[in-house]
């Protein structure tokens, strides 16, 4: 069968040319435009990547339309139920879901390569107190291949693996002792004889005073969360880091640059700017008045966590965490308080309500993930942060998928430049 083509003329200089469609096994084919500048002279013109195909991956799929999320051709709602967040790890790495055997390796060996080098503590101290644990974790993150320096030949596939498994192994601790530092704490030493999710949580809430016990329920919570959040694809951060490793950096560089990316509020930092909307709102009587706010265009006011750049259906991922969601609530005690009602109330109007329905502007992720943080006691500061630890996995995926890439090349945007044309410098006192 012949290969499939898209004819392209240009009837200013009656030229055309045959592009190449490219196909992948599941979504829309793409058209390949990398030989459209040197046959026809033009580039072609897409803010914001809307239409355009920046890499091969397969590693996640998404389709918008119809409400699909999935992680090497797993459907999220079976990864969230049934699997945990390193097996899931062990997927996105490596293409497929373990073995028992291979399972049991690959979390010994993230379990026992949590703890962070003494002297990176002292890096904490240049701090402020009152940082925000994003910007500690960009720098630390970052920083760290001036400690394990020992694997950064990225050529060499041994030296990734290790690098992917020390980043996802550390992120909990780097994560938990950024919050640890904000509050004038001690830090805590990660444990060998707890899972992941809750050796996180045992950092975090843990003193050298008493011992902490992690709440099942919170455990399950935070792993169906890290799940949820682990990859989405071509996203802003993810194209970061891989425009960042297509410079053949380093992968801790890299990922502190996906970190910084995913620290914008239109970003990862929704499920923060939830809670502030939540909190302006401020009470369950002012919900209707401020539903009308959302509807005149004329407002400035948006309700955040709602809708979704991607997703023109109801997001998978939110259908899950909206169980979880009510889970937690009711395990600990908050299904009553004030802030939590008020979400309950809205996420109900939203639901029902026709000029959100028609508009497909269903509560994400973002809008369940902040309500189930500030349950657990984790900050509104350190949303982002949970969000890191989780996409970090993806992250690391992607960067290892590029580099292992013989096609890969540095990344290069073109623009339409629409400055001033050329002119003559003139003197300063001509002027």
């Amino acid at each position: 069968m012949a290969a499939k083509t898209f004819t392209l003329t240009d009837n200013s200089n009656n030229r055309s040319m045959e592009l190449p469609v490219r196909q992948g096994t599941q979504g829309p084919p793409t058209i390949e435009i990398a030989s459209l500048y040197k046959e026809m002279g033009v580039f072609t013109y897409d803010p914001g990547f809307l239409g355009t195909g920046s890499c091969n991956s397969a590693i996640t799929y998404i389709d918008g339309e119809e409400g699909i999320l999935q992680y090497r051709g797993y459907p999220i709602e079976q990864l969230a139920e049934k699997s945990s967040f390193l097996e899931v790890a062990y997927l996105l790495l490596y293409g497929e879901l373990p073995a028992a055997t291979e399972l049991a390796t690959f979390e010994n060996m993230i379990i026992h390569h949590t703890m962070i080098n003494e002297n990176l503590k002292n890096l904490y101290n240049g701090f402020h107190y009152d940082a925000h644990p994003m910007a500690i974790m960009t720098g630390v993150v970052g920083s760290l291949s001036a400690f394990y320096h020992d694997s950064l030949d990225i050529h060499n596939p041994r030296h990734r693996e290790i690098s992917a498994h020390r980043l996802i192994a550390k992120m909990p601790t780097i994560a938990a002792a950024s919050y640890k530092h904000s509050k004038c704490e001690p830090f805590i030493y990660p444990r060998n004889d707890m899972g992941f999710c809750a050796n996180f949580l045992h950092m975090m809430f843990a003193s050298p005073c008493e011992e902490y016990v992690p709440d099942p329920v919170a455990v399950k919570a935070i792993e169906v969360l890290f799940i949820l959040h682990a990859d989405h694809e071509q996203n802003a951060s993810t194209s970061t880091v891989r425009l960042a490793g297509s410079s053949q950096a380093n992968p801790f560089a890299c990922i502190a640059a996906g970190i910084a990316s995913l620290w914008g509020p239109a970003h990862g930092g929704a499920n923060e700017a939830v809670l502030n909307m939540l909190e302006e709102i401020g009470d369950v009587s002012q919900v209707e008045k401020y539903v009308l706010k959302a509807k005149d265009k004329d407002d400035p006011f948006r309700l955040m966590g709602f809708g979704h750049r991607v997703y023109k259906n109801y997001d998978p991922r939110a259908r899950i965490i909206r169980k979880v969601c009510h889970e937690v609530l009711a395990s600990t005690g908050h299904a009553d308080s004030p802030l939590m009602e008020l979400a309950v109330k809205l996420e109900e109007i939203a639901l029902k309500d026709d000029y959100f329905i028609e508009r497909k502007l269903y509560p994400n992720v973002d809008f369940y993930s902040g309500i189930i943080y500030r349950a657990l006691g984790i900050p509104n500061n350190m949303f982002t942060v949970m969000f890191a630890i989780a996409r970090s996995v993806g992250w690391t995926a992607h960067w290892m998928e590029m580099i292992a890439d013989p096609s890969q090349r540095i990344g290069r945007p073109r623009q339409v430049y629409d400055g001033a044309p050329k002119r003559d410098y003139v003197p300063v006192d001509k002027r």
